[in-house]
This record gives C-alpha cells, structure tokens and sequence, in this order.
C-alpha cells in the first residue's frame, strides 16, 4: 500500500509540476481524441484502433509542415531585414504562407477542418480583444496596445463583459450547423 501511495504522490507531483505542462497537454489531447473515436465511430476494436492511428498521423504531418514553413519563412523574412530583425507583420505573413500552404491547398478532412476551425476561433477572440483593448498598454514593448474602437466608457464595459458568452454561443451555432449536430 505504501509503495501504491509512494507512485500516486509522485505521479501527482508530476502533474502539478508547470515543467510538464505542455507534454501533459499534448498527452491529453492525444487521449481526447482517442476517447472520441471509441465513443461515437461505430465498428470494430480494430477499426477504430486504425482511425485513431490516421488521425495522429495527419495531425502530425499537417502540425509539422505547417511548422516547417512558418519557421522557414520567419528565417527568411528576418534574414532580408535590413536590420537583420524580425519585423512587426513577420509573424502574420509566416502564418499566412503556413495556412495556405497547408490548409489552404490540401483536400479537406476532419482533422484539416478541426485545425482550421480552433485557429479561426484564436484569431477571431485576438481581434475581438484589440478592439476593445486601450490603444497604448503602458510598459508594452513597442508602445503596443489596441484599436480602441468603442471608447472607454460602458459599451466598451459591456462588450468586454458579454463578449465570450456572445462569441461561444454563435460559434458553437455555426459549427454545430456546419457538421449537423
């Protein structure tokens, strides 16, 4: 029993500890879609173990080419810099060339489709935080900061507040529409 509680403890310092935390992530995730495809694909033990296995490895091929052009681009786009520094849109013109490239021009499945779907959801919550974020953000490098489109006052309070519950209600409409749940 001690050696039982020896493991648990250990495993739990494991989780808790922020190191991991990215491995965890991917871990669970992993485990998330595993669980997915066992509850709602029908067919055999054998079959599904197969799903599970393309799955993974579209999403890896996918991940890493994406990773391979965005990281390739930003080498680029800083290596023709006149100052020899990654610029202010490097990133933004990375992502584009790494979207298309491999988003943008494959054949569509559900792993593609997910992807896309997540990185619209992150893009579309950035831009709705730039619009409602102060202009300038004192201490931000660069003097950065928002766009400030509705003033400082109790629009822009109320947007801030029923920004979210707005945003997870259409978007899960509209996806739940686009797949038919």
């Amino acid at each position: 029993m001690d050696r039982l509680q020896a493991l648990e403890s250990a495993l739990e310092k494991i989780v808790l500890d922020p190191k991991y935390h990215d491995i965890l992530t991917l871990v669970k995730g992993v485990r998330n879609g595993i669980v997915m495809i066992f509850l709602f694909r029908s067919g055999t033990v054998r079959s599904k173990c197969w799903l599970v296995y393309k799955a993974t490895r579209q999403h890896a091929r996918n991940l890493g080419l994406f990773a391979l052009v965005y990281k390739t681009t930003m080498l680029f786009l800083r290596h023709t810099s006149p100052t020899g520094k990654e610029r202010h849109y490097d990133a933004f013109l990375a992502g584009l060339l790494g979207g298309y490239t491999v988003f943008g021009r494959t054949i569509h499945n559900s792993v593609s489709q997910q992807i896309v779907i997540y990185v619209f959801a992150r893009v579309a919550l950035a831009l709705a935080k730039l619009a409602v974020q102060p202009r300038h953000v004192a201490g931000t490098p660069g003097g950065g900061g928002g766009w400030e489109l509705f003033g400082d006052g109790e629009l822009r309070r109320s947007m801030i507040r029923n920004g979210w519950p707005a945003f997870a209600i259409t978007y899960s409409r509209i996806t739940g529409t686009r797949y038919g749940r």
